[in-house]
């Protein structure tokens, strides 16, 4: 890993930083504990034990300078690990994060999307070394219907599903912390404390249920039709690395002590807001024997559209997409074709691909 020459990106924050990632066991917190090992960071994992097979994480096979495998709503297990690795900056991903599951079983939705976030950050109150707390959130927080031009950060939030309210909680809950709590007089540890609202995220190694992508690549393996369920659905897909990007470069700035304790849209360009059709065409360029049909349902309701309006991380954060749309479809396309042929993806080669997209594209936390 030291070969790709990362440790210089975000100014070199996080050489040496002890990081705790929530939920890196899942397909977005694997694909950043593999980014932050790459940048040199000492990192810790919080999380429930893999829970699809096959496993993004499980096949990185990283190495961590503490892991709890347990479960967001046992306060003692969270409050254990932050007093144990005594990190200097918590990124929580550890959600409940389908919307069908959420239908299923609301009250677990709930429970751990707002309450294993209390406990996190009352085991945060606890740590004294903790400087700084990004809650990554979803673009499925804000109150419908969505504007055309996109959900702003100003926008009221809400949700009709349980999984969408519970990240709207989430906000809430976020925002009440922040001032009661974590603000300059109210703590001792000065802990600053942002959320991060991305979008419909694709790449390598998703294997939860009920995604399209996964659902596609499980037909592809199966050599059976992929059923749709809202083809005309849009939605602001970005690949995995975008977000995550956004992720680390907020971080950074916490820590230096900017003020950027704020919530904070990372979505694509608005030109890249497609519809499921319009995905499903993209990835049959790939595989273009695969079958579609309709499933008409009933299903349970979800938003028809949805748009983010990134602006204020662009003019603030000097954060845009590196890859458009199709590229990151494609790039998905590319790893999910090479595990179906050799048993894995290559998605340290995605990395550095985007990293050098990134300088090539002039972002300054790449070194462009």
């Amino acid at each position: 890993m030291e070969t790709l020459g990362l440790t210089g990106l975000f100014e070199g924050a996080y050489a040496g930083r002890r990081v705790l990632v929530t939920g890196h066991t899942g397909f977005k917190g694997s694909w950043l504990a593999l980014w932050l090992h790459a940048l040199g960071a000492k990192v810790a994992g919080f999380a429930l034990p893999a829970d699809t097979a096959p496993s993004h994480w499980l096949g990185l096979d990283l190495g961590l300078a503490d892991e709890t495998l347990a479960d967001l709503v046992d306060r003692d297990a969270i409050t254990a690990a932050l007093a144990r690795f005594q990190p200097e900056l918590v990124l929580h991903l550890a959600a409940q994060p389908l919307v069908r599951r959420s239908y299923r079983d609301p009250s677990r939705t709930f429970a751990v999307n707002v309450g294993g976030l209390v406990n996190l950050f009352e085991a945060v109150r606890a740590c004294p070394s903790v400087r700084a707390v990004l809650n990554v959130t979803t673009d499925k927080v804000y109150e419908p219907p969505c504007p055309a031009t996109g959900y702003a950060e100003s926008h009221a939030l809400g949700g009709h599903d349980p999984y969408s309210a519970s990240k709207a909680c989430a906000e809430i809950v976020s925002a009440s912390y922040r001032r009661s709590f974590f603000q300059a007089g109210t703590n001792p540890t000065g802990v600053a404390l942002a959320t991060a609202r991305a979008g419909n995220v694709v790449g390598g190694g998703d294997w939860a249920e009920d995604r399209l992508v996964p659902d596609l690549v499980r037909a592809i393996a199966a050599d059976r039709p992929l059923a749709l369920r809202n083809p005309g659905a849009t939605r602001p897909w970005q690949h995995v690395l975008e977000p995550l990007a956004g992720y680390l470069e907020i971080g950074r700035r916490l820590l230096a002590g900017e003020a950027v304790a704020q919530a904070w849209n990372l979505g694509p360009a608005t030109g890249d807001v497609l519809s499921v059709h319009d995905v499903v065409q993209r990835l049959r360029r790939h595989w273009p024997d695969l079958q579609v049909q309709s499933d008409a349902g009933p299903h349970p309701h979800e938003a028809p559209e949805l748009v983010l309006d990134s602006r204020a991380a662009d003019a603030a954060l000097g954060w845009r997409p590196v890859w458009d749309a199709g590229q990151a479809m494609d790039r998905t396309a590319a790893w999910y074709r090479d595990f179906l042929r050799h048993g894995h993806g290559d998605s340290v080669g995605d990395l550095t691909a985007y990293v050098r997209d990134a300088r090539v594209a002039g972002l300054a936390w790449a070194g462009g």
